[in-house]
């Protein structure tokens, strides 16, 4: 693939230089426990409103020993996951929907190319398409391993007021 086809060339993410790890990330995303599906941010460009995130895939994941015995897989969803997380932290860091943070509101021209497994480091892309402040966000995103896209598409995604959630994290403390 062409580098003028990625979102963010990989050749030229520094892994080292981390925008945000777990601890920032949770400041913007709500998942924890087993659906925190990012490591780090490791790229963020508000001019072009373009995150650039990575999971490192492990054998503890909760997913591995159902998903396929023998032959562990990263399950679809749980890319997608990844990608909404990448996709929320930036909507949610760069108030694009305001206060909100992003659900899925939809996605488009999904493709999976190529699996990925424990061992690999799925690095995570997107960047704002379109924004219909403060209804809707549309981001292009691609999931790459080894250089190589496993996964891309459009995310579309809609506010989730925190008030809505509110309720419900009282209930638990």
């Amino acid at each position: 693939m062409a580098v003028k086809d990625f979102i963010v060339d990989p050749a030229t993410i520094d892994f080292n230089n981390v925008v945000a790890d777990i601890e920032e990330i949770r400041r913007y995303n709500p998942q924890r426990f087993e659906m925190e599906q990012l490591t780090a941010i490791v790229y963020a460009d508000p001019v072009r409103v373009a995150c650039v995130g990575y999971k490192d895939v492990t054998e503890n994941e909760f997913w591995v020993r159902g998903h396929m015995p023998g032959m562990p897989l990263m399950p679809g969803v749980m890319m997608l996951e990844a990608v909404a997380q990448v996709c929320c932290y930036c909507s949610h860091k760069y108030k694009l929907l305001g206060d909100s943070i992003v659900g899925f509101g939809g996605l488009e021209d999904v493709r999976f190319r190529e699996p990925v497994v424990p061992g690999d480091r799925l690095v995570v892309m997107c960047e704002l398409l379109k924004l219909r402040k403060p209804h809707l966000l549309v981001c292009r995103f691609q999931g790459v391993v080894n250089g190589r896209i496993v996964v891309d598409g459009r995310l579309k995604g809609i506010p989730i007021p925190l008030q809505v959630l509110a309720p419900q994290e009282q209930g638990r403390e």
